[in-house]
């Protein structure tokens, strides 16, 4: 009896060993009635929070950045955003007033005025200026935006301006974030931003913006009318279906993606980490099971931009692709909300939503395919 129940055991042994799930069925991530399987992925650094502040496209465009150092295999580093965002302010307040106002002051901004920021000033990382003082916790600048936005309208009723209001300016702006540093100490080596930009092999003429809208002709570039676009960056356009292609192929060939749309939809829900163009958007398992989706064509994404239905409001970082279990493609995106969610900060944005709700794209020029790139000019 004895040896028969060591059999029975052993028997069974063998059995739930047989039916572990193998690596593919591990690589199956289920959320609720959705289940996704990687096809692609970049490395990337670790999810942030951009706290109580419009500063998603420093986030955004600054883990791009720690993943083409990393794809350049010169290691993983985590960049200051608020480096960056301190000279932006400071650009942004000259602009305003050289304006006469007539210009947008706000938190927002763009991918291409990180890049011009590392192209004249560098960049730094984020153990050298956090942009956090007195212990601070988390990012909040409401204050702090309300006071310079306050300061530059009273500076705009003199009538002569004398030059002294650009130093006090930096002087807000220092006591809320902290005065940048010229020169630091980073993993044994003395640095300035400019020379540890250079040690990265960070390029800025490296980065192309890309967009696809048919109030301009494909294949040219032009200034892309959308309000955080102060600093006047260029987009090149081509078809929607072709700026697909793009972010496809660099993905496929191990470039990440910085990307700018719309995130204000009914079916964007970084709380289920999904963002989906349900055909129905009544109906109540949007976020339970995958349904049919919207036919996207460049119509719509035209219409929709020109009637703000499609507006520029949130910038992420595109790290991979993945399938649910009904073949649609996804798009794997990093935010910038911390560790929330389904999905601890990330979410799956489906192909029709990526057609219709993205603004832009930023990606390394190489990561074009070559006969895009030649229609391009590139």
């Amino acid at each position: 009896m004895i040896e028969k129940i060591k059999k029975l055991s052993f028997l069974f042994i063998i059995i739930v060993i047989a039916y572990q799930p193998t690596f593919a069925q591990v690589d199956i991530e289920k959320k609720q009635g959705y289940e996704f399987k990687t096809i692609n992925t970049i490395e990337c650094t670790p999810i942030k929070s951009q706290g109580k502040t419009g500063t998603c496209w420093s986030f955004a465009t600054s883990s791009f950045l720690e993943s083409e150092i990393i794809r350049k295999g010169k290691g993983y580093h985590d960049l200051s955003e608020m480096f960056t965002v301190r000279n932006v302010y400071r650009d942004k307040a000259k602009n305003y007033v050289l304006r006469q106002g007539k210009a947008n002051f706000s938190q927002g901004s763009l991918s291409h005025d990180l890049i011009n920021v590392a192209q004249k000033h560098g960049v730094v990382p984020e153990s050298v200026y956090s942009g956090k003082l007195d212990g601070a916790e988390k990012h909040d600048h409401g204050e702090m935006i309300a006071v310079l936005k306050g300061m530059l309208d009273g500076v705009l009723k003199r009538k002569n301006l004398s030059p002294q209001w650009s130093k006090a300016f930096d002087c807000v702006v220092d006591v809320y974030l902290g005065e940048m540093p010229e020169e630091f100490d980073y993993a044994g080596k003395t640095y300035t931003p400019q020379s540890f930009a250079e040690s990265l092999d960070i390029n800025p003429n490296d980065y192309v913006n890309i967009t696809s809208y048919t109030h301009h002709p494909f294949y040219s570039q032009f200034i892309l009318e959308i309000p955080d676009n102060y600093s006047n960056g260029s987009f090149y356009n081509v078809p929607m279906d072709e700026m697909q292609a793009i972010v496809d192929h660099a993905v496929k060939n191990g470039y990440s993606i910085a990307w700018d749309g719309d995130v204000s939809e009914k079916g964007f829900s970084a709380k289920n980490g999904l963002a989906v163009l349900p055909e129905d958007a009544k109906r109540e398992d949007l976020f339970e099971v995958p349904g049919k989706e919207k036919k996207v064509t460049q119509q719509l994404r035209q219409s929709t931009f020109e009637s703000y239905a499609t507006t520029d409001d949130h910038l992420m970082h595109l790290t991979g692709t993945a399938k649910d279990q009904k073949e649609t493609k996804y798009y794997l995106i990093k935010n910038s909300w911390g560790e929330f969610g389904e999905h601890k900060g990330y979410l799956y944005m489906s192909e029709a939503y990526f057609q219709l709700k993205t603004v832009s794209v930023m990606v390394h020029k190489d990561a074009i395919p070559k006969e895009i790139a030649k229609k391009m000019a590139l």
